[in-house]
């Protein structure tokens, strides 16, 4: 099926391009959408009189993604979260958790602008890409964690598995220490009563 884009659209074409897609994807998607016209002569005749006002609110659309973009770009948002000892999340964060942390902090964000290609069941710092207009992409970090404290941790630069064995192992040297003393001053009872036998 041929259509005309309305927009640019990714891995597609600019707009005003004429593009053959399968007749599902055009009909569920870009008529749907908006994003096209269905490519017959007189909707071809009509994108040629409104190019202009199209091209310009383009051009308005995009300027707005622009400045949203340069405030939203390299943000760092906290999302709290359940999670195991080993770090795996009871569930996953979803684009629509990324959308909502980001409008709380002001940011004007919709759940279908986020993109999470795989999804995120650990805790961490994971980059996510948010698609403000089809020419502009901010990156956005969500730092998933248990609690507020365990986020500062980790925007630190300090994993949880790292910080979990850092504990460990202070357990470790503190149990270590312990016995020492015990075994110290079993010794030294054993020499008091050594002494003692010797009177």
């Amino acid at each position: 099926m041929d259509v005309i884009l309305l927009e640019r659209v990714a891995k597609l074409g600019q707009m005003g391009d004429v593009v053959s897609v399968k007749p599902g994807y055009a009909r569920n998607y870009l008529l749907l959408q908006g994003k096209a016209l269905t490519a017959s002569k007189e909707n071809i005749a009509s994108f040629e009189a409104q190019k202009a006002q199209l091209e310009a609110r383009n051009l308005e659309t995009k300027k707005e993604a622009e400045a949203l973009g340069e405030k939203l770009d390299g943000q760092v948002f906290v999302v709290i979260r359940s999670a195991s000892d080993g770090g795996n999340l009871y569930g996953s964060v979803t684009p629509r958790d990324a959308a909502m942390v980001a409008t709380e902090a002001g940011f004007s964000v919709d759940r279908k602008q986020v993109i999470i290609p795989m999804p995120i069941k650990d805790l961490g710092l994971h980059p996510v890409n948010v698609t403000l207009h089809p020419e502009v992409e901010a990156v956005i970090t969500l730092n998933v964690a248990r609690s507020p404290e365990e986020a500062e941790l980790q925007a630190s630069g300090k994993s949880i598995q790292e910080l979990a064995a850092e504990e460990e192992a202070a357990a470790e040297y503190e149990i270590s220490e312990l016995f020492d003393d015990i075994g110290s001053a079993a010794s030294d009872d054993d020499e008091g009563a050594a002494r003692e036998d010797e009177a």
